[in-house]
């Protein structure tokens, strides 16, 4: 994982959560830590990460905070701790 990726995974950890965070470079980091995203209907995409499975809506500027808590919830929840695993 580089860094830009690694601190996209921080950003989404942070307290407070960043409110500038691209949606394609959540899914770059999603990817890279070998998960896979797949489109669903209605603007959304389903992610698979260490077999957890979740469905989060898909902006096109930037990801809401409260769907960045939401995402960053998820990747804890399938096992990843950026400060662990990932430091900066």
């Amino acid at each position: 994982m580089n860094h830009k990726h690694r601190k996209v995974l921080h950003s989404l950890f942070a307290h407070p959560v960043s409110a500038n965070i691209a949606p394609r470079a959540v899914e770059s980091v999603i990817e890279e830590l070998g998960g896979t995203i797949e489109q669903r209907h209605g603007g959304r995409i389903g992610v698979r990460l260490n077999e957890n499975f979740a469905e989060f809506h898909h902006p096109k500027h930037t990801l809401h905070p409260d769907e960045a808590r939401r995402i960053s919830r998820f990747i804890r929840d399938a096992g990843v701790d950026p400060a662990r695993d990932y430091p900066l």
